[in-house]
């Protein structure tokens, strides 16, 4: 990674600190943006990026602090434009910028659904098509973006969140076949984590306890090796993939394939549907059973 110059948003706390401390340890230049705002995307304060530059030069590393939004296209190339503008180019982008605005489906307002949505997906594509012209022009590049169980297996309350979350993983499947010929990669990583986000789930309930303190078990630090990893040329041969990190546990995920499939020569009406199709579904069906006996998946 040495003078790589990486760029990290949300690198204000949590998993994208960790990342962006971890890069800046092995020689990397880092562009630490965070605006600042609160885990729901209020407010606004330089000073947690700030700080994690501060300590990645403490560190005897090289980075700069950037406060600039992700959630619009201007201020999304400007985060860009600091790691040009300081380093003179740019080799890789790290997703990682996030809130959370949870509310059960039927009560969600507009301004939470799209509040999410334009942090988590609007903000990973306005922030990689900045950097895609300049991945193109050197030919090499690659982007790490953060998706989530939410988003691979649903969660409950938090359908924005999920669905910005899964969109990620299109959007990256799709810059990484758009984008090999110019060799540049992009993947996710679905991480299990302490954050601060996550410090915002209820604890009400002893199960609720007992997932948070499993959760606190496992640090942003076990999730940093995996994205500097990918970000780097070791990665090289890894592309357009889904890797879960869950302690020290690293989970390489499935992506939706066919799973079963039904042929009846003379096409379906209803009664065939309801008489062939469905038994034949039922068995192939994933159940939408959420406990954690089923899934043993807490969401992040």
């Amino acid at each position: 990674m040495k003078d790589k110059v990486i760029v990290v948003t949300g690198a204000g706390n949590g998993i994208g600190r960790a990342i962006a401390m971890l890069l800046g340890a092995q020689g990397a230049r880092v562009v630490v943006n965070d605006l600042g705002s609160s885990g729901s995307g209020d407010g606004r304060d330089s000073g947690p990026a700030s700080t994690v530059a501060r300590e990645i030069a403490a560190a005897g590393g090289i980075a700069v602090p950037d406060t600039h939004s992700v959630a619009a296209p201007d201020s999304a190339a400007a985060i860009v434009r600091t790691a040009i503008d300081h380093f003179g180019r740019i080799d890789g982008v790290v997703n990682n910028a996030g809130i959370l605005r949870d509310r059960i489906f039927h009560k969600m307002s507009d301004d939470e659904w799209q509040g999410v949505i334009d942090v988590h997906l609007n903000g990973a594509y306005y922030v990689s098509r900045a950097a895609a012209p300049y991945f193109k022009a050197q030919e090499s590049g690659v982007f790490v973006h953060m998706t989530s169980s939410a988003g691979l297996i649903g969660n409950f309350g938090q359908a924005n969140y999920a669905a910005a979350k899964l969109g990620i993983v299109a959007l990256s499947k799709s810059i990484a076949l758009d984008m090999a010929r110019f060799n540049v990669r992009s993947n996710c990583i679905a991480p299990f984590a302490w954050s601060r986000l996550i410090g915002t789930l209820p604890s009400e309930t002893d199960a609720e306890k007992r997932r948070l303190a499993r959760m606190q078990s496992m640090t942003p630090e076990q999730v940093a090796p995996v994205a500097v990893f990918l970000a780097s040329e070791a990665s090289r041969d890894v592309n357009g993939q889904i890797l879960a990190v869950r302690g020290n546990e690293l989970i390489v995920m499935s992506q939706p394939r066919p799973v079963m499939s039904v042929h009846r020569a003379e096409g379906w009406t209803l009664d065939s549907l309801a008489e062939h199709a469905v038994p034949a579904m039922r068995r192939a069906f994933t159940p939408l059973d959420r406990s954690p006996d089923v899934f043993n998946w807490d969401p992040i």
